[in-house]
């Protein structure tokens, strides 16, 4: 990590403590120990839980991925889920993406149980009414499309175990909201339940060829571009 130890005053002494893309500990009297923010996107395994802590008998981030102790994950994704998954020490980026506030689109590619029909596409697409942690919830509208041919996906380790004789179908869904295993329960909702569940993408960051276990660093300039539409 790039780091700057320094004695600032005056303008430069300003400008450190109101730039929000710097983050700034107190150190011994008179310094300032200045870390630019650091972005990470990784590819989070299936049976992996969102974090770095450990968890008796879990496989958590830390077992694949090693990051600046100050990078946390963005959000989380369930550990029976998998894909992609933001890393960073930016608490204004973290904001950004959690606040119900501020939309952004996730895109999830999802294998279901059964060959899933245009009728169920619709019901998911107009909003469902979903028990959210003992809550009704009626989902926002969202994109849902049907994949012709099974997308071409990194292999699942374990591997889905499958039902003899009963067919699975590909789905997309592009929501602008993340409530409690939303996707999941949608379409349990329409009489197909997830087998497989992979975040593909956010805004305009995409796997694209990434494998479980992957990470890649990406600049502050390019991950504000790709998530907001903005230089920074």
């Amino acid at each position: 990590m790039k780091t700057i130890s320094n004695i600032v005053s005056g303008n430069l002494f300003s400008q450190l403590l109101t730039n929000p893309y710097i983050y700034k500990s107190p150190a011994s009297a008179g310094f300032f120990i200045t870390s630019m923010f650091r972005y990470f996107i990784i590819y989070k395994p299936y049976k992996t839980l969102s974090q770095f802590t450990s968890a008796l008998n879990k496989k958590t981030l830390a077992d694949y991925f090693s990051v600046p102790k100050n990078v946390y994950p963005v959000g989380r994704l369930d550990e029976d889920s998998e894909g992609l998954l933001i890393l960073t020490n930016d608490k204004k980026l973290n904001h950004r993406l959690l606040n119900p506030a501020f939309e952004h689109e996730r895109e999830y590619w999802v294998e279901v149980e059964g060959e899933i029909n245009e009728n169920a596409v619709m019901q998911m697409q107009q909003g469902l009414q979903l028990n959210i942690k003992s809550e009704i919830h009626h989902t926002k509208t969202s994109a849902v499309q049907i994949f012709d041919e099974p997308p071409k996906v990194a292999e699942r380790i374990p591997p889905v175990r499958y039902r003899k004789n009963i067919s699975t179908s590909w789905i997309k869904i592009i929501l602008k909201e993340g409530k409690n295993r939303q996707v999941r329960k949608m379409t349990a909702a329409v009489g197909f339940p997830t087998l497989r569940l992979i975040r593909y993408r956010i805004e305009k960051i995409e796997l694209q060829q990434m494998k479980p276990g992957d990470i890649i660093e990406l600049s502050q300039k390019s991950i504000y571009k790709k998530l907001f539409h903005e230089g920074v």
